[in-house]
């Protein structure tokens, strides 16, 4: 069987280019100057497009994503996480310790909202299931808005399983974040936990709800009865 290469996958994925497509996302991933996504190219390709290529390149090896992954257009590096996510998920245990050490050794090039969230809690959150999770709170303290989201987002993992404690120990060492997307991450999955058990969410807003960040307040009690909501914007809980 021949390896599929870093530069078949480039040129297949360059014939799905959309000049339109691409336009759109730069204005939509903020990629003007000083914005989170400065500097960041496009090719134009929507994520079920890229999807539907994952099965035709899963043999790909971690040597050849790995070129993906440093990629200056969006939708590779976004291709990229894609096939390793693939990969851990059939992956053995060395398959799955060697997708998690590549992840976090190249963090600088996850380095979008959509990059972290089709990633993160699948591979960071899937591989830290039953183990250590320390780093987890080394990323959260890093000066890298996108290892910081990366740490929150992988407790998704954890959430769905019914296990709640990271998301709680991580939501509460962002709560004074001062990056909206960490806002926005946080109450996610803090409405993600209240999902699942609203009373323990309601514990760990209780003390904190009149002085989080709006945004972040929001996103956590967005599924709440309309009265209820009011009453915590209003303070009144």
């Amino acid at each position: 069987m021949a390896i599929v290469t870093a530069k078949t996958i480039k040129e297949a994925l360059r014939g799905l280019a959309n000049p339109e497509i691409a336009e759109h996302s730069q204005r939509f991933f903020k990629t003007g100057k000083g914005e989170y996504g400065e500097g960041d190219q496009f090719l134009g390709i929507r994520v079920p497009v890229l999807r539907k290529q994952v099965k035709a390149f899963q043999d790909t090896t971690l040597t050849e994503i790995q070129k993906l992954l440093v990629s200056p257009f969006h939708e590779v590096r976004l291709f990229s996480l894609l096939l390793l996510v693939h990969k851990f998920k059939k992956g053995n245990d060395e398959d799955k310790s060697a997708i998690y050490q590549m992840y976090l050794n190249n963090t600088q090039y996850i380095n979008n909202w959509d990059l972290v969230d089709s990633s993160a809690y699948q591979i960071v959150g899937g591989y830290l299931e039953g183990r250590d999770r320390q780093m987890l709170y080394q990323l959260a303290e890093s000066d890298s808005l996108w290892e910081r989201r990366i740490a929150i987002i992988a407790t998704f993992q954890f959430i769905r399983n019914h296990d709640f404690e990271d998301t709680l120990k991580l939501s509460g060492l962002l709560l004074s974040d001062q990056e909206d997307l960490i806002h926005k991450a946080v109450g996610w999955m803090l409405r993600e936990v209240g999902n699942r058990d609203v009373t323990v969410e309601k514990a760990f807003l209780k003390p904190h709800y009149q002085n989080i960040p709006r945004t972040m307040l929001r996103y956590a009690i967005e599924k709440f009865p309309k009265e209820e909501r009011s009453n915590y914007l209003k303070g009144r809980v």
